[in-house]
């Protein structure tokens, strides 16, 4: 549970927006927007509304992105399903609804936490938004359930903030009106500018970083449920191997909580010289982390966007990607779910130098860095042409 503020006061004349986040790919990308909506504080009422469907992997980022919490709902429980948080969180957030009465609900991206805050929103008849809106990847079943969850958001809401023009062009295929869409950018890179910009990485990573310096860091991040047994035994097998054979290499993986993920960890990289096997970094540190890398290999959707806002060639762990440009843009490479395969692409990148001096000079496809004054922006257009609703 992250510890709340007592609520703003109601004030005449102004918008109540309520943001509502739960994990930690919501906080990182809806920080930006929160903090547009308070620089704007004479024009809107911001409410912010935390599920807690993490805990420990949420509270650092609250802090060092300075978020103050109005409201808790307290959701999280061992070995949780998505059923029992879907239901604890529309419980949860309709008296929430009822004591700040807020014009508008602002959700990001795909998680639970999410669809049940967009699925509250439309119960109650308040207008929603959703960041990061238009991602697909095509199968319902890939990633698993966020695929079906922004499907489900993008029928919901009223505002749809899409990250690029692929994902604008999914949103009208689909049949959502032309109007309802606003191109932003992904606040992820407002929030990894700041971030890097603000802040130094932690002693103990300076001491890491400096420990492996002149060699060929390889940062590792890998938790998808459909990754879970076999393929992601392969990939760390490959991954093993290929460390073992270059000696210059070292592979750095923070290591996600899930049991399922440490399992398979503890079964193919206990004691391996060279690999690092750490806690979950606080974000700070896992951007310089990142910044500091030969190469990226993860599942994770949010690395896939801060790939090529640090110029880091990627290795994308997965069969599919709701974020086609990071392969069009020539940054990321989607392995699939084969150890062989990316043994042989670990092995191909050693010897690709032009990858890497291309990658540094890609421009980014997700934005460059005002995403959230983008949304602020479009919230004032929105109930500017929306005056008596």
């Amino acid at each position: 549970m992250v510890e709340a503020r007592n609520p703003a006061s109601t004030h005449a004349n102004k918008k109540t927006i309520l943001t509502l986040f739960g994990t930690r790919p919501e906080i990182i990308k809806l920080a930006p927007v929160i903090w547009a909506l308070e620089k704007h504080s004479d024009i809107w009422r911001s409410v912010v509304v935390s599920s807690s469907q993490h805990t420990d992997l949420l509270r650092p980022f609250i802090r060092d992105l300075k978020i103050n919490v109005d409201h808790d709902l307290a959701v999280m429980t061992p070995g949780q399903t998505p059923n029992a948080v879907l239901s604890r969180v529309v419980e949860a957030i309709e008296p929430i609804f009822l004591k700040e009465k807020p014009d508008l609900i602002i959700v990001q991206g795909d998680t639970t936490t999410a669809t049940a805050g967009a699925l509250a929103g439309f119960y109650a008849r308040i207008p929603v938004a959703h960041v990061e809106a238009g991602l697909r990847t095509g199968d319902r079943y890939s990633p698993f359930p966020e695929e079906m969850n922004r499907r489900l958001i993008s029928q919901l809401a009223d505002l749809h903030f899409a990250a690029t023009e692929e994902n604008i062009k999914i949103l009208l295929s689909e049949g959502i009106k032309k109007e309802s869409i606003v191109l932003t950018g992904n606040p992820v890179v407002d929030a990894l500018h700041h971030i890097l910009k603000n802040s130094r990485c932690s002693e103990t990573l300076t001491n890491f970083l400096e420990s492996t310096k002149g060699k060929r860091l390889l940062v590792l991040t890998t938790h998808r449920r459909e990754n879970f047994g076999q393929v992601m035994s392969s990939h760390l097998k490959a991954l093993r191997k290929f460390t073992e054979r270059h000696q210059d290499i070292e592979l750095v993986f923070p290591v996600h909580p899930n049991p399922s993920v440490r399992a398979v960890v503890n079964s193919e990289f206990a004691n391996i010289e060279r690999i690092h096997c750490l806690d979950p970094l606080e974000y700070v540190d896992f951007l310089h982390l990142l910044s500091n890398a030969w190469l990226i290999a993860s599942d994770s959707g949010g690395v896939q966007e801060e790939a090529p806002s640090l110029g880091k060639p990627l290795l994308v762990l997965r069969d599919t990607t709701e974020r086609p440009e990071v392969l069009a843009c020539g940054v990321g490479r989607l392995v699939g779910h084969s150890g062989e395969r990316l043994g042989e692409m670990l092995e191909a990148a050693i010897d690709d130098q032009s990858w890497f001096d291309t990658v540094v000079k890609t421009k980014n496809p997700f934005g460059k860095g005002d995403a959230g004054e983008r949304i602020s922006s479009a919230i004032s257009s929105y109930f500017a042409t929306h005056k008596n609703s």
